[in-house]
């Protein structure tokens, strides 16, 4: 691949293209940091779906745009006084020294284990008031719930088996039971809750990514489900004027056709 010099002028190359932007261009003048934030979160999610299709060259295109929109925050910070590339540069390698004492202290660890608990503690010792403090409230549900079940259990607030764990998924699916009898919407949305919940965590304890399981399912749902409809157009029938019966045997070919 390239030498570090080479990445180095790589850089110093958009942040030159940044500056120029930022002067010339009328859309780029008037960006702030308030205007670039939900662009950014749709270029993460754009990255997201090319992680999870494996399209490397999809996800160079991505990891592309999302450094120029650090580059841009950066750029809008200097022009603020408040920070830059150096700043926002230096502040992620000191954090990053702090947290691996393992590598660049005197810090033993034996596994990856011992490193995410180590790196709870220097959170906190650093000034956080609670382990979940750092979890962003407005992540995606599943993400937020694995993220909330990693840190707890990086200071040792976990289950000991999975086994365990999955007694606790089947006695939340009893207890959602219950409420459904009862027909108790407000419990029932709580308890289906604590299904997904613990649903998530059995999925950490063998090493699933909950968040890319579903993607998965999603995407595979998404084109067995396009395919059927164009299996019936080709037959000049009406989706709508079918019934499931009926939509069903497409579905089946579509599901031989894709069986992924």
């Amino acid at each position: 691949m390239h030498t570090q010099q080479e990445k180095l002028e790589a850089v110093g190359r958009l942040l030159t293209i940044m500056d120029e932007l930022r002067v010339q261009c009328p859309w780029d003048k008037k960006q702030t940091f308030e205007s670039l934030r939900s662009l950014t979160i749709e270029e993460v999610y754009e990255l997201a779906d090319s992680i999870s299709t494996a399209d490397t060259k999809e996800m160079q295109g991505e990891l592309g745009d999302l450094l120029m929109h650090i580059v841009f925050y950066a750029k809008i910070g200097s022009e603020q006084g408040l920070f830059d590339v150096k700043t926002i540069a230096d502040g992620i390698c000191e954090k990053l020294i702090y947290r691996h004492p393992h590598i660049y202290g005197d810090t033993k660890v034996a596994n990856e284990q011992e490193v995410l608990q180590n790196w709870e503690q220097l959170k906190l010792k650093a000034g956080r008031k609670s382990v979940l403090e750092g979890v962003p409230t407005s992540l995606p549900a599943i993400i937020k719930a694995l993220r909330m079940q990693e840190k707890a259990s990086g200071i040792g607030f976990d289950w000991s088996d999975k086994a365990e764990v999955w007694a606790k998924v089947e006695e939340e699916i009893q207890e959602f039971k219950v409420e459904e009898k009862v027909g108790n919407k407000a419990l029932m949305e709580k308890e289906f809750g604590d299904i997904l919940f613990s649903l998530v965590n059995y999925a950490r304890f063998v090493g699933i990514d909950p968040e890319h399981a579903l993607s998965q399912t999603n995407h595979k749902f998404l084109t067995r489900f396009q395919l059927m409809e164009e299996l019936i157009q080709a037959e000049d029938k009406a989706l709508a004027e079918m019934n499931l019966e009926q939509m069903d045997v497409y579905w089946e070919q579509a599901k031989k056709l894709i069986q992924k």
